[in-house]
């Protein structure tokens, strides 16, 4: 079962897969770090300094009014809307880089398809053959 599990793990397509998910995770961070350091402050000079992470409900009378929204969690009960309008502008943001990403990737692939196939060299034994063939045609039947 081991040695099983070693064949399945060491595949090429886990590895490309798990090569995938590394850095899937680490474009994930750069895209956050872009989101929450420079289109949300972008967002918030716009609409007049909101900060949309510190937007929330108390859901529990044990919060105090006016807390950052980190402090209202640890009161109580909140409904961190402002938290989920960053995470859904993330993910929008996430969703059209990786649009960009892949219709690039397409072009490349339809250029590549679109580009005429350069014929393959003829090997010199076979292009030899064919000169004896052309030259055993050109002579006369009776020489045959």
């Amino acid at each position: 079962m081991l040695e099983e599990f070693k064949k399945f793990a060491l595949r090429g397509n886990v590895v490309d897969l798990a090569v995938g998910v590394i850095i899937g995770a680490a474009f994930g961070k750069i895209v956050d770090s872009l989101v929450t350091d420079i289109f949300m402050p972008v967002i918030g000079a716009v609409t007049g300094g909101l900060d949309f992470s510190n937007y929330y409900v108390a859901l529990s009378r044990s919060v105090q009014a006016g807390a950052a929204y980190a402090d209202a969690k640890k009161q109580g009960a909140v409904l961190g809307w402002g938290n989920f309008v960053t995470i859904s502008i993330n993910f929008v943001i996430i969703a059209f880089v990786l649009f960009l990403v892949i219709r690039g990737v397409n072009r490349m692939q339809r250029k590549a398809d679109t580009e005429p196939a350069k014929p393959a060299e003829t090997p010199a034994d076979v292009q030899l053959l064919i000169e004896i063939r052309d030259l055993l045609r050109e002579r006369p039947l009776a020489s045959r």
